[in-house]
């Protein structure tokens, strides 16, 4: 039998679909809806982004305030959902918790039978609104706080931050996590991208869609890795130590987490504006020796390896120095790149193809049939003959 079917292992660098949302350029550039990421950051916040990606193509005064004024009206969360945070097993990690939420949102939607242009567009809206929403809800009950209302003078991931803490950002908070937020909202066909989009492809609902999502980057090759890279930091006690363990990880074939990365071939250019970011954070709360361990990791990986950082290595201290607990850091991560999940939900339903694709065979043909009285159990030899 024939079986000739080209297989590229992991996908890498098949195109599954047509996008206009994000264009990630592997020598070094990223572009929302045709605008490069370096032209946006600290020109516009995040709401604009929110529009752009929604809507391709940024607003003019009257839409953003519009927008601003939905997601603000999006942000409470239903009674059940809340309730739903306080009954789960403190024991679990919070990705878990955000998984099973989000799907429970699904349950609350107003006309889940409308699944016209503008109902979706509105579900994506609440859901950018309700996942930081609820990531900040899961941390304040788990911590034994009571949860805080968005307030309306606050712009959309300010509030995220302060219903999170439960205190005002300064300026310099703001702008940190204005753009932590606008460098994580969409990067092409990743993996968590990917899995969201399949789902769509069914004609599923979108609160599935992100549960898919959320669910891919859940996984540990994929969004955990910053809090891992926060875990090796915290491992090392001093600089001077930064070598040895370093090439000791090498030595041993181990990953140096939030290094490399598919598609680029050099510096990941959201890394590069998340240290410069980071240094700024760091010395304002005299931080700076995990600056320094960044830098001094970056230094030796790229001379034993001659890769770069990727946006996971530096966003470790820009939310650590923000007051984040780590095991929070992929939620972040979520609260931002859900405005990119359902950007391509909404493409994938205007496209409304089933991503199917097929795969290579490699098992056996014409297996000889054994009855069930006739099989052995895997690795029971057959009892001997008297």
């Amino acid at each position: 039998m024939s079986n000739e079917k080209e297989y590229v292992r992991g996908l890498r660098d098949v195109a599954a679909c047509e996008t206009q949302n994000s264009f990630v350029d592997p020598l070094g550039a990223l572009y929302y809806v045709g605008y490069d990421i370096d032209r946006l950051l600290g020109r516009v916040c995040y709401e604009e982004v929110v529009h752009l990606l929604l809507y391709k193509r940024l607003p003019a005064q009257s839409e953003l305030d519009a927008v601003r004024s939905t997601l603000f009206s999006e942000m409470s969360l239903p009674e059940q959902i809340i309730r739903g945070v306080r009954n789960a097993p403190k024991s679990r990690h919070p990705m878990e918790i955000l998984r099973t939420e989000i799907s429970h949102l699904g349950m609350f939607d107003s006309d889940p039978v409308d699944h016209s242009e503008s109902a979706n567009l509105r579900r994506a809206l609440g859901l950018v609104a309700k996942v930081p929403a609820l990531v900040a809800a899961i941390h304040r009950v788990r911590s034994g706080q009571e949860t805080v209302a968005p307030k309306k003078e606050y712009g959309f991931a300010e509030n995220f931050l302060y219903m999170f803490r439960g205190k005002a950002a300064d300026e310099e908070e703001r702008d940190a996590i204005e753009r932590y937020m606008i460098l994580h909202a969409d990067h092409g066909l990743n993996a968590s991208t990917f899995a969201a989009r399949v789902t769509a492809s069914t004609l599923s609902d979108m609160y599935s869609a992100v549960t898919s999502a959320i669910g891919a980057l859940k996984g540990k090759l994929h969004g955990g890795a910053s809090e891992r890279v926060m875990n090796m930091l915290l491992s090392v006690d001093n600089l001077e130590e930064v070598d040895a363990y370093i090439q000791g990880m090498l030595f041993d074939g181990k990953k140096i987490m939030g290094f490399g990365h598919r598609i680029y071939v050099g510096e990941d250019p959201r890394s590069r504006h998340l240290r410069t970011i980071s240094k700024a954070l760091c010395q304002r709360i005299g931080r700076m020796d995990l600056y320094d361990k960044c830098r001094r990791i970056q230094a030796v990986v790229h001379k034993e390896k001659e890769i770069y950082p990727n946006v996971d290595f530096y966003a470790a201290i820009v939310l650590d120095a923000l007051g984040i607990p780590k095991e929070f850091f992929t939620l972040f991560f979520a609260s931002s790149r859900i405005t990119g999940w359902t950007a391509h939900i909404l493409e994938q339903y205007s496209d409304s193809v089933l991503l199917r694709p097929t795969s290579r065979y490699v098992g056996a043909y014409g297996t000889k049939f054994v009855p069930i009285k006739n099989r052995q159990p895997k690795n029971k030899k057959s009892p001997k003959k008297e």
